[in-house]
């Protein structure tokens, strides 16, 4: 059997903790058929029969895992996928099930009683593995049967197992090639995973990096005399990673499980050079002695607590004393110039070369993490790419540790690692020896990373298959203005990227529509992508050119800036080309209406789509409420009620709806089934639109005629909207300018006050739209909304 002739349909899932469950949950997410097991109560009578009380074990901890936020399913229906059991009564199933996985407690000899069992109920040739964090692989299979031995390797998930990319797939000493190649691939296809491809090493490869880099945090904390959450701001999104910093990060894995790792590579790595980083500080050991353990025992480097007034206040632990006190503003020079830096390289290189603690923390810390990364090749991986594409997709930094390497230069990095006594690995001398100055650079449209075997550049394998705009940098774009890049992405596509701030969409934007469009028509290209390779597709329209307007109540600019807006967005639909969108993260307001006028969509499993203009007192007027008025009107049907299907549209536009997933988008009206499609692992929705686009224009592609027979139901409609609104206001859902903004809403999708049901063009439902924002525009609530999100980010309830 090859690696792509196995397929997966079931998969049994043994440990239902919050691993495995976690597990058991993302394999729902993309379509499997689970069986998840654990053991019986350990309270229950022995002569106890009923499945549903010696299954409770596991049907708790999916109960739990269901509720949790943020939550382990796509859609919470998923859950049907999944059904649970014991240890004692359902082993015998699994010689059903093609892929066994197993999350057991971390300990060598339960993890081997388990895996016995199912060495002796398995089908021959179905595939085990285990999701061990750092026991050896080798250990773990002694004394199963060859063939066990053969099918059997880790599969390392990291929690939350939906969220967290990485996927370490371990070989054991007897695995076949096939069963690797295919796990390689399975994860990258199936799972929406960046798979890496590890060594049977202690902690393997995104832990063993990842605990290093944060014992050497704490270690320089504690010596250059910080505070912990100034390093917590230093090690953040300054530095190009999560907000939780180092601390909080260690607060949140759980000081236990991390001590656990550091003391694993420092008894099993004999010869790792920077064992001594692994010792626990005195500090550290402090939390643990006092089961101080993080989040999951409420306090750790941080607690939350209530002040003599009754708000709640963050503490944090003074390295020194072991109290707990209040956080003070940090002075340090470093942290106010990087914040005047938005490039995340330059801000790096900022930081690195700053003079003052924070400067010397951050230069330190990576001098050291270069050193330690290149140190562990072959140890832990062959290639560079593996150790970042496992920080970047394991630990969500933004760059991994060649990555920064290449920031700060390198030469700059040897120098630096060597100056705080480093020593550098042999090959990177070599390499800068032979005049290599970088460990990535972008050549013919492809990354390609430095291979140490071969001392040349090659591309990164798998990359062939992804559509990765960065790489055509350098090549001359086909269109391109202040907000947009149109790329030749070949065979006839080009892809519309967003390179606004934050991909705002603005002026530029909308023009590039048109033009971009236009000018692929008249060359006869075959298609076009709207796509781009940014953390959010987009965050909706640009409100500071909204707010201007309206503050100034200059309603004929802000009438001809909706009505380009509108005509922009409509472009998209009415071309003589395929128009597809590819999306991922954030697709918020105008970046929502643009998708929903494509001709279809590549969705990343992780986008969240919705039409939240009622956050700050407006309706979409970028044709997202005409559109959900057509799209309405498609769904009914002879002898329909109609009325519940728009009730269900009108509380999605005027409750602000957001879907925490591309496949919950389909239930808000956001996508359409058989048109949308969702695409689990995000690297590959740009190159799986193109393929869309391609399919329509082999298919004869011919652009769709203009409507003008949109059903709407006018005052009968209304009357039922009213209702509805009138009831989120009774409920306490609903504010009174909530409820004005919601009967605009109830306005255009029911044609405005028409006498009873009706035909109507798409251009009466733009024009009443339009007219609607407009009127919401010289609300002074509205007028408040804008400029409370403008300030503080978030949406204002007035």
């Amino acid at each position: 059997m090859t690696a792509t002739s196995r397929h997966i349909r079931r998969v049994a899932v043994l440990g239902s903790g919050v691993m495995g469950s976690g597990i058991a949950c993302h394999f729902a997410n993309v379509g499997l058929d689970v069986l998840m097991l654990d053991i019986l109560p350990r309270d229950m009578d022995a002569t106890e029969t009923k499945p549903a009380v010696r299954n409770s074990v596991a049907t708790k901890a999916l109960t739990t895992a269901i509720k949790s936020k943020p939550a382990p399913l796509y859609s919470k229906d998923f859950a049907q996928r999944i059904t649970v059991g014991n240890f004692t009564d359902d082993m015998e199933k699994l010689g059903d099930y093609d892929w066994i996985i197993e999350v057991v407690v971390e300990r060598l000899d339960i993890k081997q009683k388990v895996l016995s069992q199912v060495d002796r109920v398995r089908r021959k040739g179905s595939l085990i593995t285990t999701n061990t964090s750092g026991i050896p692989i080798r250990m773990i299979q002694e004394g199963m049967s060859e063939d066990f031995r053969q099918h059997f390797c880790g599969t390392h998930f990291f929690n939350p197992a939906r969220y967290l990319r990485l996927f370490e797939i371990i070989p054991g000493p007897d695995t076949k090639k096939e069963v690797i190649d295919f796990f390689m691939r399975y994860g990258d296809l199936y799972l929406g995973k960046t798979t890496v491809l590890a060594k049977d090493t202690p902690a393997f490869i995104g832990n063993r990096i990842g605990v290093y880099s944060m014992a050497k945090i704490y270690s320089l904390t504690d010596e250059l005399d910080l505070s912990i959450d100034t390093v917590d701001r230093l090690t953040g999104p300054t530095l190009g990673r999560p907000k939780t910093g180092t601390f909080r990060l260690g607060d949140l894995v759980g000081h236990d499980t991390a001590a656990h790792v550091m003391t694993g590579i420092r008894e099993n790595a004999p010869g790792d050079e920077a064992a001594a980083v692994m010792e626990i500080p005195s500090y550290y050991q402090f939390l643990i002695d006092k089961n101080f353990l993080g989040n999951k025992s409420g306090q750790g480097f941080y607690k939350k607590v209530l002040d003599e007034e009754g708000n709640r206040q963050i503490l944090g632990l003074n390295l020194k004393t072991l109290e707990y006190e209040p956080s003070q503003r940090s002075d340090l020079k470093s942290l106010k110039t990087a914040k005047q830096v938005d490039d995340p390289k330059r801000r790096v290189q900022t930081l690195f070369n700053e003079e003052d603690a924070g400067g010397q923390l951050v230069r330190r810390s990576l001098a050291g993490l270069f050193a330690y990364s290149a140190n562990r090749i072959p140890e832990i991986s062959d290639n560079i790419y593996s150790i970042d594409d496992a920080m970047r997709a394991g630990y969500a930094w933004k760059m991994g540790p060649f990555e920064y390497w290449d920031a700060v230069g390198l030469s700059a990095g040897i120098e630096a690692a060597e100056a705080d006594g480093n020593t550098i690995a042999q090959w990177v001398k070599d390499m800068q020896s032979a005049g290599h100055a970088t460990f990535y650079k972008r050549e013919d449209g492809k990354l390609k990373y430095y291979d140490i075997e071969s001392k040349s550049y090659k591309v990164k394998p798998g990359t062939e298959q992804f559509v990765i705009l960065d790489n055509l940098r350098d090549n001359k774009p086909v269109y391109q203005n202040s907000e947009v890049t149109l790329h030749d992405i070949g065979d006839g596509i080009a892809c519309l990227e967003f390179t606004s701030a934050y991909n705002s969409i603005g002026e530029g934007v909308l023009r590039g529509y048109e033009e971009a469009i236009s000018k692929l028509e008249e060359e006869g290209w075959r298609g076009m992508v709207l796509g781009n390779n940014a953390e959010n597709f987009s965050v909706g329209a640009n409100l500071m050119m909204i707010a201007q307007l309206a503050y100034q109540q200059e309603f004929e600019e802000l009438n001809m800036a909706v009505n380009l807006f509108q005509q922009s967005v409509m472009r998209l639909r009415y071309s003589a080309i395929p128009v597809i969108a590819a999306t991922q993260g954030y697709v918020f307001g105008g970046g929502c209406e643009s998708l929903m006028h494509c001709d279809g969509a590549a969705v990343a499993a992780e986008s969240y789509i919705g039409l939240v203009e009622a956050g700050i007192g407006l309706i979409p007027a970028g044709a997202g409420t005409k559109e959900f008025a057509v799209r309405a009107s498609d769904s009914f049907f002879e002898g329909d009620v109609m009325i519940p299907t728009l009730i269900e549209r009108f509380k999605a536009i005027a409750m602000a709806g957001v879907s925490t997933s591309a496949h919950e988008a389909y239930d808000y009206g956001y996508l359409i089934e058989g048109r949308d499609k969702v695409v689990v692992n995000k690297d590959r929705n740009i190159a799986e639109a193109k393929r869309m686009a391609l399919d329509l224009a082999d298919d004869g592609y011919t652009m769709p005629r203009r409507r003008q027979d949109v059903t709407v139901l006018g005052r009968g409609g209304l009357a039922a909207l009213y209702a509805a609104a009138n009831e989120l206001k009774r409920g306490h859902y609903a504010s009174a300018h909530d409820i004005k903004i919601a009967h605009k809403v109830a306005w255009v999708l029911c044609g405005g006050d028409l006498t009873g049901t009706q035909k109507v063009s798409e251009q009466y439902l733009l024009d009443i739209e339009r007219e609607a924002f407009l009127s919401l525009c010289g609300e002074q609530k509205t007028l408040e909304r804008i400029q409370h999100m403008l300030q503080t980010n978030k949406p204002l309830r007035n």
